[in-house]
């Protein structure tokens, strides 16, 4: 149990509130130290960002901050991870120095992620295998962003490529670029996927003649499209996908 960030102190008739810092807690109940003597794996997500913000404000603790953070995140690290510099900046008592650590250390747990798939022998079995793998790429971006993955005959993954970056509601993909990376990595299948920083899953006209276009592009080469899927956040935090071969659309 934390001790409150603040005390009532009664003077006969009087009563005084005084405010306690971190400094004022109990080694046993500072985040930094809690992770020094019991492990990071016992600290909540509250205390690891309290451990990153380092200190408060007035009238504040540094624990407190670190939940208003999570808070307007919908107590979601992957929402948080969307967040924007000036978006954490409207907290009080976090300046841009504060945001720009934060979004540092978010930014590092995707990349150990993504080091952590391309080093993996990582099987594509179904369309679920493929939004797990290419979750952590996309979903958590603010903009439209396009990518290839590269398979052999046992659908193991031989390689990825980002194909284009593009907008809020859509990117440019040049299916000479998805068919190069396909026969420099000697695939015999592929698969594509992009986000829709909406939240919504429902594919465009344009997302559904693109995919046509790659499967044909694959059939001239003899290099099956495996699937395409569109990555979304829900409102609620909540990632989710939608498959063009679960829905018919690829056969």
């Amino acid at each position: 149990m934390y001790l409150c960030s603040k005390i009532i102190v009664k003077q006969g008739d009087m009563e005084e509130k005084i405010s306690l810092t971190v400094k004022d807690w109990a080694d046993a109940d500072k985040p930094r130290e809690r992770l020094i003597l019991q492990g990071k794996k016992q600290l909540s997500d509250a205390e690891l960002i309290a451990i990153l913000l380092r200190s408060g404000v007035p009238g504040k603790n540094v624990l407190d901050v670190a939940r208003e953070i999570l808070a307007l995140a919908g107590n979601s690290l992957t929402e948080l991870s969307r967040i924007d510099n000036r978006q954490l900046s409207s907290i009080r008592g976090i300046g841009s120095a504060k945001a720009a650590t934060l979004m540092a250390a978010l930014e590092l747990g995707w990349r150990m992620q993504s080091e952590l798939d391309a080093a993996s022998k990582t099987v594509l079995a179904d369309s679920n295998d493929l939004f797990k793998y290419i979750l952590h790429l996309i979903a958590n971006l603010d903009h439209e962003e396009f990518w290839a993955v590269y398979l052999n005959a046992q659908h193991t993954v031989l390689g990825r490529q980002r194909i284009s970056v593009g907008g809020q509601t859509s990117t440019p993909v040049d299916i000479r670029i998805v068919m190069r990376g396909a026969l420099e990595n000697k695939a015999t299948h592929f698969a594509v996927a992009h986000n829709h920083p909406s939240g919504s899953l429902k594919p465009s006209s344009d997302d559904k003649r693109l995919t046509q276009n790659l499967d044909q592009a694959g059939k001239m080469l003899d290099i099956k499209l495996t699937d395409h899927i569109i990555v979304a956040i829900s409102l609620d935090g909540q990632a989710n996908y939608y498959s063009f071969r679960d829905n018919g659309l690829i056969l």
